[in-house]
């Protein structure tokens, strides 16, 4: 596993964060924005595991990419 980088929730994620994550990181937000489970101040980690990236919220929530380059948010209901 490689760390990318961190960004604060509700930001415009870095430019290090892969285009095909960022539509899906913006639903989760926005999904999470009227609940209690998008912390104010909650960060965002972007790594790397066997290079794919996963952008994973402080409060769980995660945004990846699989091998075949879908990207799937796992947790969601």
């Amino acid at each position: 596993m490689q760390l990318g980088t961190r960004w604060a929730a509700g930001s415009e994620p870095p430019a290090s964060v892969p285009a095909a994550l960022r539509p899906a990181i913006a639903e989760a937000e926005a999904n999470l924005a009227g609940s209690s489970s998008l912390p104010s101040s909650g960060y965002w980690t972007l790594t790397w595991l066997e290079g794919r990236a996963i952008a994973e919220l402080d409060a769980g929530w995660e945004v990846l990419q699989t091998a075949s380059g879908v990207v799937s948010r796992p947790f969601e209901d």
